[in-house]
């Protein structure tokens, strides 16, 4: 997998975090830098911790599922995907709260980041560079939650369905571009 598509899966794993960034940022009256980091830390560490852990369990179980990988991993990125288009449609930002502690902060990190301890899981059959992986995620969710809290606080509901739309197809391509490939159907 090359750096390009693990940029392009790092983005659209991190339009959950986003879109909960994007409520949170609703949530506050007055925002300050301390909520765009926060967001940042916790989204971002969350989705770099949950795809190594994924990899780790991936690894178990590689050779044991190495003739079907590919199929997996179009399997777990289109479910991931169809979720996130099908969360895109639907409006939760009322559920939170203005709480940037750590009671409010890890439940929303973990719920946002179970699909990348999925992705983690389809990067061991792919034998990805899980550093570059883990990195990318981490970094990017943590730049798009931080500016997600200011988008939030500014312009309100207009980006989160979208982003989250964005995010889900995101996923289904390259699921499907990785099946592809290993049907011998794309050879770039």
């Amino acid at each position: 997998m090359s750096l390009t598509e693990l940029f392009i899966i790092a983005v659209g794993l991190s339009m959950d975090a986003f879109a909960v960034s994007v409520c949170k940022g609703l949530s506050v009256q007055k925002m300050k830098l301390s909520h765009a980091l926060t967001c940042g830390v916790y989204f971002g560490g969350f989705q770099g911790l949950m795809p190594l852990i994924g990899y780790i369990l991936g690894s178990q179980f590689e050779e044991m599922i190495v003739s079907i990988d590919h199929w997996v991993a179009f399997i777990l990125l289109g479910l991931i995907g169809y979720n996130m288009i099908k969360e895109s449609r639907e409006c939760d930002c009322e559920k939170l709260d203005s709480s940037f502690g750590v009671k409010a902060m890890i439940p929303l990190a973990v719920a946002t980041s179970i699909d990348a301890l999925a992705v983690g899981v389809t990067f061991a059959f792919l034998r990805v560079n899980i550093f570059w992986a883990v990195t990318f995620i981490a970094v990017i969710t943590f730049t798009l939650s931080s500016i997600g809290v200011k988008v939030g606080n500014v312009f309100g509901m207009k980006y989160k369905s979208k982003a989250e739309f964005a995010g889900g197809l995101i996923l289904v391509l390259m699921g499907t571009k990785i099946l592809l490939e290993h049907l011998g159907f794309l050879n770039f």
